[in-house]
């Protein structure tokens, strides 16, 4: 029996819940040299844009990234979070790693 679009994304927003969690920018590092970070804007819901992400939702990840508010992070943002050591919540949506930055530690 296939499950409701409605129930089967009521289902899945619990585990992208789980899957989040906080990390410095030294432990995203890695994921940046591979470019793999997407940088999520503090207005947006993590977990919306990871689930638009899983979703392939083009339209929804289009429009945040028009409005700058998603993107791959650029070399001027890694040199900005060296300098300021931001905490981020973080979310893999392979291959992706989307971050949000939380709070400077300094």
């Amino acid at each position: 029996m296939a499950m409701s679009s409605d129930k089967a994304a009521a289902t899945a927003t619990p585990d992208l819940r789980a899957e989040c969690g906080e990390l410095a920018w030294r432990e995203l590092l890695p994921h940046f040299a591979r470019g793999a970070v997407v940088r999520v804007d503090a207005g947006l819901d993590l977990i919306t844009v990871a689930e638009a992400f899983r979703d392939d939702d083009s339209a929804r990840v289009g429009a945040w990234m028009r409005r700058g508010e998603v993107g791959r992070a650029s070399d001027d943002d890694a040199r900005l979070w060296t300098r300021t050591e931001p905490v981020f919540r973080a979310i893999v949506v392979a291959p992706w790693v989307l971050a949000q930055e939380l709070a400077v530690t300094h």
